[in-house]
């Protein structure tokens, strides 16, 4: 769900923090990509009349399609992705995934009724929201990225926090996400739209959080409580405040707690038990992995096993695949032309928020190489400094 209206709250009042660009912009920028955002995206988008994409054996290979080609994407214009999948989703998001369920089986009944009458804009509809990401569907694009040389992290928890965590500490330029909760986590730089398929015609939204914060008239803590009286993954919000009256009533009470004490009961219903504390803990505290502990590689793409499993086992076109690899082999032998505040050392970035949250415990991860915690720069490109 993310965060209920904030991106127009945003345009509305601190329109100066979104900024457009084209890919090819972010040349030499290292991103941290929501992998489980795409796998949905992916999943939606790639289809065939109304049906995912599949082989000869009827598995899906949308997602697989997807994070071959946007990746491909990705890269031939500079850009060195770092995956992030979720983990355990928190306790505080049973919620929304309780509501996501009874959706999806109003859903079910909705599509059994469009195919009864015919009516093939509703079946595609209805189709779409059923759509579901499974352990499956993460652990063949995990594989897929090991076999082209993308590291990729599967966080504690939230990507989207793990994504901002990376960010604020310097590892990455900026998180890339659909998910407007991942500035509610604190990402210096959040990159909306850069895994869209290029033929939506696009321009990539980079959204500063500085620059929100200042528009908002905000500090970290009150836009963390904005985004909850919004209304958020981890609870409802409270009837009858939207988006401008929330802002005005944190501009003048400065938090939840003073706005609940100033607040007509007749005139608003709170919700019973409402956890908005707990809320703003697992926004300003999130589950991520320290981002000290991890050394970014990107490595030469396994060309034979790349045809094994998306040729052989999936059903990709042989020619489209090797065709791919060779440009992953040209993109990585000519990487060393690029910018030098870019692939090899630390690029240059707007001013950013230097508190935001990107420390915790450190966690287990995938396909990234895990440093010491004591390493000073372990580089993420052949040891030089990065980000």
């Amino acid at each position: 769900m993310g965060v209920q209206g904030l991106t127009k709250l945003i345009g509305d009042h601190a329109p100066g923090a979104i900024r457009e660009h084209e890919m090819k912009d972010y040349f030499g920028r290292k991103v941290a990509v929501d992998a489980s955002m795409c796998l949905y995206q992916f999943l939606i988008a790639v289809r065939s009349e109304g049906q995912n994409l599949t082989n000869e054996d009827g598995e899906t290979t949308s997602h697989l399609m997807g994070f071959f080609y946007r990746t491909l994407r990705m890269m031939d214009n500079g850009i060195k992705p770092i995956y992030v999948f979720d983990g355990k989703p928190p306790q505080m998001k049973s919620g929304e995934l309780a509501k996501r369920g009874a959706r999806r089986a109003a859903a079910e009944v909705s599509l059994k009724e469009a195919q009864e009458a015919g009516e093939q804009e509703n079946i595609d509809k209805y189709t779409r929201r059923l759509v579901r990401v499974t352990k499956e569907h993460n652990t063949e694009v995990q594989q897929l990225l090991t076999l082209m040389g993308i590291p990729f992290v599967v966080a504690p928890a939230e990507a989207e926090a793990q994504c901002a965590a990376l960010a604020a500490a310097g590892k990455v330029y900026g998180a890339a996400s659909e998910d407007m909760d991942t500035l509610t986590f604190g990402t210096p730089t959040l990159l909306r739209h850069m895994t869209y398929s290029e033929n939506r015609k696009k321009p990539i939204n980079e959204v500063s959080y500085e620059q929100v914060l200042e528009g908002l008239e905000m500090t970290k803590e009150t836009f963390v409580d904005l985004c909850i009286l919004l209304g958020c993954d981890y609870c409802e919000s409270i009837r009858g405040i939207g988006p401008h009256r929330a802002l005005a009533l944190l501009r003048e009470h400065q938090s939840i707690e003073n706005i609940l004490a100033s607040l007509d009961p007749d005139k608003f219903t709170v919700p019973e038990d409402w956890p908005y504390a707990e809320a703003r803990r697992l926004f300003l505290h999130p589950d991520v992995a320290d981002p000290a502990t991890f050394d970014f590689e990107w490595k030469k793409p396994d060309e034979e096993g790349l045809v094994q499993f998306m040729v052989n086992e999936k059903g990709f076109s042989e020619k489209r695949i090797r065709d791919g690899i060779a440009k992953l082999n040209k993109i990585s032998t000519t990487a060393t032309q690029g910018r030098l505040d870019g692939f090899f050392t630390a690029a240059k970035r707007p001013a950013a928020a230097a508190g935001a949250n990107a420390k915790k415990r450190a966690a287990p991860a995938s396909g990234a190489k895990s440093a010491p915690a004591t390493k000073k720069r372990a580089g993420g490109s052949g040891g030089r400094p990065r980000r």
